[in-house]
């Protein structure tokens, strides 16, 4: 479903009536959302509520178990999580998300390893090193003796390095400081004005999530159950209802 303000040319991504789990066993019974191109879209939920096993399907860890995703007008339900990420999609999970023996250096190479181009893998690692200039500065330090703010922020920096179009974000402010937080959410909102970027962030902090998303999509028990803009939500007087 996509959002009114989108016509079909400005949708990136479209979810329709998404089933999906482990196995046999559905978390997901009936979830629709559309992103827009540089659009950031926030979805909020409860634990349990399915938004992880979304990420995972979008991105090709898990089979879906019914409905569609279409990303850039292609069904993305014959392709391969290695064919999404080629073609732009990256994610980043909630844990584990770095190498830690390896240096913050090496750790973005290998995020770069499916970008042929090097004229693009030389753009991403100045557009990472802009900004994160901390990754800069700690090039040739291991990744696990990073701090867990700083190992979050090298995550995102290997998902940036794929060059993707559409970041799927699992809960990027788990364990990460304020100031932190409010570093990955500006250098997201930069990508989406700057580069026209994509982003869905999925999170439980409310007050971080909404801070610079344009849309957001609330989950409860697998289902879809709302659609608002991020203005509408930050004027609610209390989101109780929705969790």
């Amino acid at each position: 479903m996509a959002s009114p303000e989108m016509n079909g040319a400005d949708v990136l991504l479209e979810v329709d009536s998404l089933q999906a789990g482990y196995g046999r066993s559905a978390v997901v019974f009936d979830v629709s959302f559309s992103v827009g191109r540089g659009e950031i879209v926030t979805v909020l939920g409860h634990n349990g509520a399915g938004k992880t096993t979304t990420l995972k399907t979008i991105f090709g860890l898990l089979r879906p178990l019914a409905g569609s995703m279409r990303y850039d007008g292609s069904d993305l339900a014959s392709t391969t999580y290695t064919e999404r990420a080629r073609s732009g999609i990256s994610f980043t999970p909630a844990e584990k998300f770095v190498f830690p023996d390896l240096s913050v250096a090496a750790n973005l190479r290998l995020g770069a390893l499916g970008v042929a181009d090097k004229g693009r893998r030389d753009h991403q690692e100045r557009l990472v090193h802009d900004l994160f200039p901390i990754l800069g500065e700690r090039l040739g330090q291991a990744a696990g003796t990073l701090s867990g703010g700083q190992q979050r922020i090298l995550s995102i920096g290997i998902a940036l390095m794929s060059d993707p179009r559409l970041l799927l974000l699992d809960e990027p402010s788990l364990g990460v400081s304020p100031v932190i937080t409010q570093e990955i959410l500006s250098a997201l909102r930069r990508m989406a004005d700057e580069e026209g970027r994509s982003a869905i962030l999925v999170e439980q902090n409310v007050g971080y999530a909404l801070r610079e998303a344009q849309r957001v999509y609330v989950m409860r028990s697998g289902r879809t159950i709302l659609e608002a803009t991020a203005e509408e939500m930050r004027d609610r007087e209390h989101w109780w209802d929705l969790f």
